[in-house]
């Protein structure tokens, strides 16, 4: 498999950024902030990605400019609520079985694995998968951050179907769909057959080209997570600030520091629900502020007004460390900083805020305003 993906992708393998232990752990960080909050925990995916690491396989990126026009490449990642797959850890090749169902119904070898959103444990599931497949995975997502339904990816956006797809669990079960409607309907079955599940399964989409991804994939999201990770590390080894280094290196914002004073969470539909309300310290000492989730951190408030909004990323920072908090680890009395980032300009489209911006969760009063406008 590995020598006809080098012929079919028509590259060099001195190309291929093979990772090591470090990468990984910088990885860890990165792709933990950009998460969002959701994306699955980072921390587990890291060592389900170690493990493979040190049991022989190759974790492989493969730099998108060098991918060829007609390659086929299928997005991965994991799909269901975050906290399940905390609690419950997974057999380990559910998205090899997702790629090895796909080629057996389409008849086709798949070329490369793309990521379908960098943050969080999603970051590892594609690398996970195509190591076991012999494949490399495209340096580049659907996301550039994480996002808690299927549709919200730039490939859904800018019109790849999804279907056939298939989804596969740590019972051994594989589900096909075959062809759904739209886009929405493709997440609303797949959540559905999610939940009967378990609450967290694996899921591979359609065949897209090359040529696609190089115009609407979020591009160097690898490249961009493991350089977050590595400004966190050298943060902490010269006793600077993490939290400050995090804006510096992608142009952010902290917009508060607080301690979590009441903290609402449940499952529905698959999903984790919930509000995280903080009492501000250090320089916002007196105010009050909070952090709507689906999943993923959507809305940020300051005393009654809203601040920041997806698509822009809202994190929440471990105030000292700088890791990033997943939203099934938020605990009552936690001390956090929030930091606003910029999303990618495709996300920001008139398109892609039908889709990811604050009215498609529900938030019909508000519009979406870029944190660059925002007031210092």
């Amino acid at each position: 498999m590995a020598e006809r993906a080098l012929k079919a992708l028509n590259y060099d393998p001195s190309d291929l950024w093979v990772l090591d232990e470090e990468d990984l752990e910088a990885l860890e960080i990165g792709a933990g902030i950009l998460g969002t909050g959701g994306g699955g925990n980072p921390y587990i995916g890291k060592l389900r990605a170690r493990l493979a690491m040190r049991s022989g396989y190759n974790l492989s990126i493969l730099p998108l400019d060098r991918l060829a026009d007609d390659a086929r490449c299928i997005s991965l990642g994991g799909i269901g609520a975050p906290v399940v797959a905390y609690e419950r850890l997974k057999e380990g090749r559910e998205g090899l079985r997702c790629v090895r169902a796909l080629e057996e119904h389409l008849g086709i070898a798949i070329d490369a694995i793309v990521c379908e959103e960098i943050g969080g444990a999603n970051s590892m599931e594609p690398l996970i998968a195509a190591a076991f497949a012999g494949l490399p995975v495209v340096d580049c997502d659907g996301m550039g951050r994480a996002f808690p339904e299927m549709q919200m990816t730039t490939f859904s956006i800018y019109g790849h179907r999804s279907t056939p797809s298939v989804m596969c669990d740590l019972h051994g079960n594989v589900v096909l769909f075959q062809h759904a409607a739209s886009e929405l309907w493709h997440e609303r079955m797949a959540r559905a057959c999610v939940v009967s599940q378990g609450g967290a399964s694996t899921l591979a989409s359609a065949p897209m080209t090359g040529a696609f991804l190089k115009k609407y994939s979020i591009p160097h999201s690898y490249t961009q997570a493991v350089s977050l990770g590595r400004a966190v590390l050298k943060a902490r080894r010269d006793h600077a600030d993490p939290v400050a280094a995090i804006c510096a290196q992608e142009n952010g914002r902290q917009v508060f520091s607080g301690k979590i004073v009441d903290l609402e969470r449940h499952l529905r539909g698959g999903f984790v629900i919930g509000e995280a309300k903080l009492a501000g310290i250090d320089a916002f000492n007196g105010d009050s502020a909070s952090v709507m989730i689906q999943n993923e951190n959507l809305v940020f408030s300051r005393n009654g007004e809203v601040e920041v909004s997806v698509p822009d990323l809202i994190i929440v920072l471990d105030v000292d460390s700088g890791n990033a908090i997943t939203t099934e680890m938020l605990r009552y009395g936690q001390r956090v900083a929030i930091v606003a980032l910029p999303c990618h300009s495709l996300l920001r489209s008139a398109a892609a805020l039908e889709v990811v911006g604050p009215k498609a969760f529900g938030f019909d009063d508000l519009t979406f305003r870029p944190i660059e406008g925002m007031q210092p």
